[in-house]
């Protein structure tokens, strides 16, 4: 089958994206199709393509499909009906191994962006790629199908980061911190930027790769304040993330570790719903006999990420702190992107959560049409050649830049784990709360917080426990 035709699964804010920026570049990628089980979603988004003018070839096809992709002989069927080279699988976690399994018997190229999640559990005992995507290795293999697992921001772009640091910029690399920060702004009183029940399951517990083995901490407990480019001083906290389950089998560094920005509003919404049970995958008995999940629930209360997307300003940053040893000498670097929400919203009518993950697939598939990356095997991301696909992202929306930071310097990030109690210490968060006004929980307040409650500088705890540990 030639790797031309698209079909992108899944209709949510990451396939909104991913359609623009597959139809902008049809030229490359031939005809497309969005297919999803609700119709008038996938309609949606051609409505969107067509009206601001993003279908290159018109020539080319741009149609919609229904589909229950956890029906493996239907998406089987789809694929052979639009004579698609490409699987684009951007719906929700738990079809990776369907749409797989689908793609292995059509011989069409397989792209996602995070690992398969089982909805009966969260957090399983790492790698998670060994429990599922990767037992399919040598299927592809035999067969010649090219699968590329994690192709989004992170995990994605951030693997192929490690891949550039390895081949450009050091000789052995001893750590390398993945930095994730959302300094937008929303003005909803408390939402998620993606799926809500995908983004709540990541939080139950926090694997990291450090000193060469899994290790286990609660979460959000471990916390860092770091300077960034562009979005200046954010709180940062020790997560678990699908790229470490890959990295650390793929990239020779002591230590992986993975931080995402929260601000204390969130933490404190967070930490009572989930201490109240709300983010339970588990069912429920009502005394109505009913049964419900409730994260359900929740994800039913809270906005659509996609309703975010018309007044959200400020900038994301994300990007990895590499330290290690080149030509003999200590080196630091940071390779990082940072994007405006706003001029998302203005490109393709998204936030730029959405859009960070949904450009990438659409680079990797590009990269299969054209043969670069068009690997006949199962891989992840780290385990290609990086620079093609920076150098599409440099021209279809997410530029990359490096900042070279000398060792040991202010400017150098510290992601070393010290013990559990003094890391509590400095993790506490102080929150402002109004019953008669919630939204003052998003407001300036003083004592150095700003907007969604995210903390400007350290608080003398977090300092006291700092000088303790020596930091």
């Amino acid at each position: 089958m030639d790797k031309k035709n698209v079909l992108i699964i899944g209709a949510g804010g990451v396939a909104h994206v991913a359609a623009h920026k597959a139809a902008m570049n049809n030229d490359v990628l031939g005809d497309i199709c969005i297919a999803s089980r609700t119709l008038n979603k996938c309609d949606a988004i051609i409505e969107s393509i067509t009206r601001k003018g993003h279908l290159k070839d018109t020539n080319r096809r741009l149609y919609s499909a229904q589909l229950d992709a956890l029906d493996i002989p239907a998406t089987v069927e789809l694929i052979r009906n639009t004579n698609s080279g490409i699987v684009i699988n951007l719906g929700a976690a738990f079809i990776n191994m369907s749409v797989l399994e689908a793609c292995i018997e059509t011989s069409a190229a397989y792209i996602d962006t995070a690992i398969h999640e089982d909805p009966d559990k969260v957090c399983e005992e790492p790698p998670w790629y060994a429990n599922y995507e990767w037992q399919r290795k040598e299927r592809c293999a035999e067969k010649g199908v090219t699968a590329i697992l994690g192709a989004g921001f992170d995990p994605g772009v951030v693997n192929a980061y490690c891949a550039l640091a390895v081949k450009k910029y050091f000789d052995t690399i001893d750590t390398i911190d993945i930095l994730d920060v959302n300094a937008g702004s929303h003005g909803r009183y408390f939402s998620t930027n993606f799926d809500p029940e995908i983004n709540f399951r990541e939080f139950v517990k926090v694997w990291t790769w450090i000193d060469r083995q899994w290790k286990e901490y609660p979460t959000h407990s471990v916390k860092r304040v770091y300077d960034f480019p562009v979005v200046g001083k954010q709180p940062i906290y020790l997560n678990g993330h699908d790229e470490l389950h890959s990295l650390f089998k793929n990239i020779d560094a002591n230590s992986i570790r993975f931080w995402m920005g929260f601000g204390d509003h969130y933490i404190n919404v967070f930490t009572v719903l989930r201490t109240l049970g709300f983010l339970s995958h588990l069912p429920v008995t009502l005394t109505t006999g009913q049964e419900v999940v409730p994260l359900k629930v929740v994800k039913a209360l809270l906005p659509d990420p996609m309703t975010l997307a018309p007044g959200y300003t400020g900038n994301t940053c994300i990007g990895n702190f590499v330290k290690g040893v080149k030509d003999g000498k200590k080196r630091e670097v940071l390779i990082y992107q940072v994007l405006d929400h706003k001029q998302c919203y203005e490109e393709v009518e998204s936030q730029g959560i959405s859009y960070t993950a949904g450009v990438p697939p659409v680079a990797a598939a590009m990269l299969v049409a054209t043969g670069e990356w068009d690997a006949k095997r199962m891989v992840n991301v780290e385990e290609l050649d990086p620079e093609p696909f920076i150098e599409i992202l440099d021209r279809i929306g997410l530029p990359t830049q490096v900042l070279e930071i000398k060792p040991d310097s202010k400017r150098s990030f510290d992601g070393t784990v010290g013990e559990l109690e003094e890391e509590l210490a400095a993790s506490t968060a102080t929150v402002t709360v109004s019953a008669a006004n919630p939204m003052i929980a998003l407001a300036p307040a003083k004592g150095g917080k700003s907007k969604h409650g995210k903390n400007k500088s350290e608080s003398e705890k977090e300092k006291k426990a700092r000088k303790k540990k020596g930091k």
